[in-house]
């Protein structure tokens, strides 16, 4: 079953209250973490960020309206993420369990204890870690799948949400000449460049937070894998980085989500038939290149 979890950065002294605030809003657990136990990063210059020292972690049912559960917790006013999450009894056994794996025709992921089993394919060496990106989740597997049958010589690929960097080094490793990974996750942003060195292909990527990214910005290829939500919200942001007839790809999507998104992206897209893998799905598409028209001059003539 997919689920969805809501990290809140906060203090002890609320972190009992946002605990019961979770589990009013449909949390089926509700844990906590030290936030001490995982990295802080510094505030970027100009910027004063308190942190907390507890994490409260609520776990939902991936069919929870996102939209609905920010205004009901007023999300706003804390630190927090949403991200989809793995099948945990699957991450318990990671060291024993977890295999090479492959995508589509070339593309091999392969933890860094396996030996790569086809030297001549293309291998992206990535362990797993983070909770979401290491190919085992569904949506990953749709978007690498897709990533190789394209033709990615020369092209220059956009990773949106890039988490801990697999789309980026897979379409890197399967030729793309350069790839811009964007986040809104310090950590994610680190972990992709940290997992880009591993694979020697760090001089081909550039990293930026989305409030960072450069004005003007347009891929031959853009994938966003991460969630219906913010897939709708954020349309006009990503459909602009796509290039007249560029290709788009889109994941983090429930099946039942599908039909929502994909009118999001109608206006400027011709949409191939959703994919679907494990009540997941992914969206591909075409940019329309639309003409540009001169103006229309009417010309006024004198009939005698």
């Amino acid at each position: 079953m997919p689920w969805i979890q809501l990290k809140i950065n906060t203090t002890n002294d609320l972190a009992e209250q946002i605990s019961e605030q979770l589990e009013e809003s449909g949390a089926v657990s509700v844990t906590f973490q030290d936030t001490f136990d995982t990295p802080i990063f510094e505030p970027l210059p100009g910027e004063t960020k308190l942190w907390g020292n507890t994490d409260v972690i609520g776990l939902y049912d991936a069919q929870v309206d996102i939209d609905e559960l920010k205004a009901i917790l007023n999300l706003e006013q804390y630190s927090y993420k949403i991200e989809q999450l793995e099948d945990k009894d699957w991450e318990r056994e990671w060291m024993d369990n977890f295999h090479p794996m492959k995508f589509g025709e070339r593309l091999w992921i392969c933890p860094s204890w396996r030996e790569e089993p086809d030297k001549n394919a293309v291998n992206v060496m990535l362990d797993p870690g983070l909770a979401f990106g290491t190919g085992t989740h569904p949506t990953t597997a749709l978007c690498l799948t897709w990533l190789d049958s394209l033709d990615l010589k020369d092209k220059l690929v956009i990773d949106y949400g890039c988490g801990s960097g697999i789309l980026a080094i897979a379409a890197l490793k399967l030729g793309a000449k350069r790839v811009i990974g964007i986040d809104i996750d310090p950590q994610a942003i680190q972990a992709s460049r940290d997992n880009a060195q591993r694979n020697n292909v760090s001089e081909k990527l550039d990293l930026y937070l989305s409030k960072d990214i450069p004005e003007n910005l347009q891929a031959d290829i853009v994938v966003a894998n991460i969630l219906a939500g913010p897939l709708k919200e954020l349309e006009p942001h990503i459909s602009k980085l796509v290039k007249p007839e560029g290709k788009l790809g889109l994941s983090g999507i429930l099946t039942t989500q599908s039909s929502s998104v994909c009118m999001a992206y109608q206006p400027n897209f011709v949409l191939d038939p959703v994919i679907e893998l494990d009540e997941w799905c992914r969206i591909t598409g075409k940019k329309i290149k639309k003409l540009t028209l001169p103006p229309f001059k009417f010309e006024k003539k004198c009939v005698i």
